[in-house]
């Protein structure tokens, strides 16, 4: 039996310099690598941009979501808007706060703030 090991997450784009702009500017992500796909390394997780002209592939509308850990809330959504960017309102869920946006191809960018022990501060929201 072969043994597997984690390679990537990968989301298709339609507009490869468009997807980059998106997730350098809008998410501070450092382009590590580029060749026929975009990579961001992000906290040991390898993020891949991958190029398509295939229409179905791009519907946005698969179950995986990239979740991306904020320490404010509040703060992150402001300023995504401020960059003119839509951001949904913040929801709160059992174990947090959370947000999304989407990127240009339509797939789904989560921000999420983990509930915080007593004591710490919560979303400025």
């Amino acid at each position: 039996m072969s043994d597997f090991r984690f390679d990537c997450v990968f989301y298709y784009v339609s507009d490869l310099e468009r997807a980059i702009a998106f997730y350098t500017s809008a998410l501070g992500f450092w382009l590590s690598s580029r060749d026929a796909v975009a990579r961001f390394l992000v906290d040991g997780v390898l993020v891949e941009l991958v190029p398509t002209s295939d229409r179905q592939l791009l519907s946005g509308r698969g179950n995986a979501r990239l979740a991306v850990a904020v320490d404010d809330l509040g703060v992150a959504i402001q300023g995504l808007r401020a960059k003119g960017l839509v951001v949904s309102e913040a929801r709160q869920v059992s174990n947090g706060h959370l947000a999304s946006l989407k990127d240009p191809d339509g797939n789904e960018v989560v921000l999420w703030q983990y509930a915080k022990h007593v004591g710490q501060r919560t979303p400025t929201l």
